[in-house]
Formats: C-alpha cells, sequence, structure tokens
C-alpha cells in the first residue's frame, strides 16, 4: 500500500530537491520546467528587442496589438488544458504545445510585415497558455504530493530565469542588427523539449470523464479577458476606465452564471461557503497581480535615479529574483504551523516590501535611496516566493474528485493569468493617475497594489482557517 498522502493531505515529511530530480520524476520534472522557461523568457525576450522589430518590418500603429495578440489567446487557452489531457493525455498535449510554441516563434522570425508578427505572437499565446496550464495540471499526476511546493518552486525560479534570459538574449541580438535570430535558440529548445515529452511522459489520455464545455461562462470569461487586454491597444484614461467597466460587468456575469450552473470552468467547491479554494485563488491573484509592477520600475529609476536602462533592468528585475529566492528558500516548509505561516506572512511581506518602495520617492534620488529601492523590491519578491508555492500546492490539494481536482489544478494558472491581466491594466491607469510627477505615478502604483497584497494577507488566513485547524495558535508563537 501507498504511503504517499492523498491529495488533500499535507505532507508530513519535506522531500529534497534531490528527490526532485530522483530517476522516477527528473525527466517529467525537466518537461514541466521546459514550459515554463519557454513562455517566461518569450515574454521577456520580444519585449526588449520589439523596437529593432519594428525599425525593421514597419507596423509602429500596432505595436501595443503585441501584447494582447500574446496574452489574450494564452488566457483563453489555459481554460482547456482539462480537455487536452483527457483526449490527448500528457504526452500528447505537451507535444501539440511545444511544436505549437516552435511554430509561433518560427513564423514571428520569418515575419516580413507586423501582421505576419502579430499572428506568430497569436500562435505563441495559444501553446504558451497550454504550456503554463499543463505544468500544473501534469504535476498532479506525474509527482508524489511530497513533491509538488518543490516543483513549483522550481516553477516560479523559472521566470527568473526568464526575467535574466530574456532581456539579455533579445537586446545581444538586436544589439547586432539580427533581432530575428533571438527567437532561434527558444525554438530549438521547444524542439528539444517536444523530444523529451515524447520519450518521457505516458501517452494514454486520462479516464477521467469531464464535464461538457460551459459555453456561456467560457464566452463571457473571453470578454473579460478581452477588454483588459485592450487596456494596453487604448490608452487614452476614458477608454481604459470602460473597458475595465466592461471588464467589471462582465466578470460579475461570470460569476452569477458559474453559482448556479451545472457546468463550470472553475471548480464548483469556489462558490461554496465551506472550501477555502476561493480564499486561496484570491491569494494568488493578489501575489500575481502585484508582480505586474516590475514593468514600470525601470522607468521611474531612469527618471528618478538616472539610471541605464542595463541598471533599470536590473531594479525591475528584483521582484522576480527575490520571488525565486523566496520560493527555493522556503519550499521544504512541511509542519502546519510554517507553512501557515509561510501562506500568510508572505502576502504580507509583499505588502511591506511594496509599501517601503513607495515611500521613498524623492524627485532626485541618490545612491542611497537606490539601494532602499533594490531592497524594497527584492523583500516584496521574497514575499510573493514564500508564500506563492504553498498557496498553490493547497489548491492542488484541495479535493480528492478527480474532475473538481482537475479543474483545482487548472485554475492556479488561469488565475495567475488573468490577474496578470488585470494588474497590466490597473498598473498603466495607476501610473496615469498619480501623475504628472514621476514620484507621484510611483507611489499611487506601489502603494496600491501594496493595499492589494494586504488583501490577499487577509484571504491567506481565511484559507488557513478553513484548511488547519488550530494553526493560528502555532502561528502567533
Amino acid at each position: 500500500m501507498s504511503t504517499e498522502p492523498t491529495a488533500s493531505t499535507t505532507p508530513k515529511t519535506a522531500a529534497s530537491w534531490r528527490d526532485l530530480f530522483a530517476a522516477p520524476s527528473r525527466a517529467a520534472v525537466i518537461v514541466l520546467a521546459s514550459g515554463i522557461a519557454l513562455y517566461g523568457t518569450n515574454v521577456y525576450l520580444t519585449a526588449s528587442l520589439l523596437p529593432s522589430a519594428v525599425a525593421d518590418i514597419g507596423g509602429q500603429e500596432l505595436y501595443a496589438w503585441v501584447s494582447t495578440a500574446f496574452l489574450l489567446p494564452s488566457v483563453v487557452a489555459s481554460l482547456f488544458v482539462g480537455r487536452a489531457l483527457a483526449g490527448w493525455g500528457a504526452r500528447r498535449a505537451y507535444l501539440v504545445a511545444f511544436l505549437g510554441f516552435a511554430t509561433g516563434l518560427v513564423l514571428s522570425m520569418i515575419a516580413p510585415n507586423m501582421p505576419m508578427f502579430l499572428a506568430g505572437r497569436f500562435v505563441q499565446g495559444c501553446a504558451g497558455g497550454l504550456l503554463t496550464g499543463l505544468a500544473y495540471a501534469v504535476m498532479r499526476v506525474a509527482l508524489a504530493p511530497r513533491l509538488w511546493t518543490r516543483a513549483i518552486a522550481l516553477l516560479s525560479a523559472m521566470w527568473g530565469v526568464g526575467n535574466f534570459v530574456g532581456p539579455m538574449l533579445g537586446g545581444l541580438f538586436a544589439e547586432f542588427g539580427i533581432w530575428r535570430g533571438a527567437f532561434a535558440p527558444l525554438a530549438i529548445g521547444a524542439l528539444v523539449a517536444a523530444g523529451l515529452a515524447l520519450r518521457t511522459l505516458p501517452r494514454t489520455a486520462s479516464a477521467e470523464q469531464l464535464e461538457r464545455m460551459p459555453i456561456v461562462s467560457l464566452t463571457l470569461l473571453t470578454g473579460v479577458t478581452a477588454a483588459l487586454s485592450l487596456t494596453v491597444v487604448f490608452t487614452e484614461q476614458r477608454q481604459v476606465l470602460a473597458l475595465l467597466g466592461v471588464a467589471a460587468a462582465l466578470a460579475v456575469a461570470f460569476v452569477l452564471v458559474e453559482r448556479s450552473g451545472s457546468r463550470t470552468l472553475l471548480p464548483h467547491s469556489v462558490y461554496r461557503g465551506g472550501s477555502p479554494l476561493r480564499w486561496i485563488y484570491i491569494v494568488i491573484a493578489a501575489l500575481s497581480a502585484a508582480s505586474t509592477v516590475e514593468a514600470f520600475v525601470p522607468l521611474f529609476g531612469q527618471e528618478l535615479a538616472g539610471m541605464s536602462p542595463f541598471v533599470a533592468g536590473f531594479l525591475g528585475a528584483m521582484i522576480s529574483w527575490g520571488w525565486t529566492f523566496g520560493g527555493i528558500l522556503t519550499s521544504g516548509a512541511v509542519s502546519d504551523g510554517r507553512v501557515a505561516t509561510l501562506r500568510v506572512g508572505g502576502p504580507m511581506l509583499l505588502a511591506v516590501g511594496l509599501a517601503g518602495y513607495a515611500l521613498v520617492q524623492p524627485a532626485d534620488a541618490g545612491l542611497g535611496t537606490v539601494a532602499l529601492w533594490f531592497a524594497a523590491l527584492f523583500v516584496a519578491g521574497v514575499g510573493i516566493g514564500s508564500s506563492f508555492g504553498h498557496t498553490a500546492a493547497a489548491a492542488l490539494r484541495s479535493t480528492d474528485d478527480p474532475v473538481e481536482s482537475q479543474k483545482a489544478s487548472a485554475g492556479v494558472n488561469t488565475v495567475q493569468l488573468l490577474a496578470n491581466t488585470v494588474g497590466s491594466a490597473l498598473a498603466g491607469l495607476l501610473v496615469n493617475l498619480g501623475g504628472p510627477t514621476i514620484p507621484g505615478s510611483a507611489r499611487s502604483l506601489t502603494l496600491f497594489f501594496a493595499a492589494f497584497a494586504a488583501v490577499g494577507a487577509v484571504a491567506a488566513w481565511l484559507a488557513v482557517r478553513q484548511t488547519m485547524p488550530g494553526t493560528r495558535r502555532e502561528t502567533a508563537r
């Protein structure tokens, strides 16, 4: 009889990194991590070389659509992860995702004009949404539960890798005037990962019976994502507010339909008072949305401290690197008290880091201020990393029901991508509202997300109360 804990049980013994990369799980772990690494690197690589691409192939008027063409299909594709696994199995699903990702990269690489470049981005988004969603869904069936937190920490680290390698690779190729070549290493990496998936992942499709696709819920959530994604294209304050209003109305309609429907995109337990899953998803949303602050931090550094683009890029990467460090450092925690402390304390640390950064925004920043910025943003990232892995693992363990567990694991990625979309939309609006001064924009942006992180801490406490009886006493010691 297996001694592994059930899906709803927190492991009582810590798995080591050696356990994670032991022979039975090594290949699957590499495949999961490769998908996230390729997705994350592609995001940052494209942003760094896009000015060079536009100067070469034109399409300045379509510049803002590059992000939307990638992000919108990513979110929508993530909703089909469960069906891909049920219909194709892990091996074929990953094969389709990796080959599709490579195809999209090649399309962008050979694009003679911006419309074809956008088509490549659309294909990358569809495949990328599958890659990120499959990582959590396949983890649940391919790895022992005691390895989940370590595996999630590794996946988080891959975002840090992407944040470092992407701009460096894109900037290097753009510097030499061969921006197209920057996509080649990623395409080759996707093909290598596809070969590994073909050799190591199980071929058979899942025997679990999925519900029929909830078309109304899918349509409403697609509308929410589209409205939020278009805030990057239509940037006037009135337009952004109108799109946010449409997104909010569609989101309310989505929740109402899901609550009363027999077929849902998210697990049914999200809409039941006794389940902690709703609070878990709010925590994931708060942690993920706050990370979008890093997109504007390099701008603030250049404007307020006269940083070079290179140094400012490192400042912007502090949140991702702190996330990676915090995730790896805390991934071995297994006791109920320590896990509860990390799940609640992580969002609190994130709020403190962002608030600390917000409150130190002079018009002319010196070396001491810059050092405080680096430290505060790193602390904020550590807050995300120390909580995210344990919170996502709690979502994976939230139910033993086969259908609901598939939704719960896929929902982690969907919530994360949606939160990134919401965060990006709100970040642009907050920067404009905080103007006309740069210090005002920096304060309004980071104080808002600090408050949202505090809401995440409350949600984490509520989730812990429901899943870990008695941990309030342990945590308070």
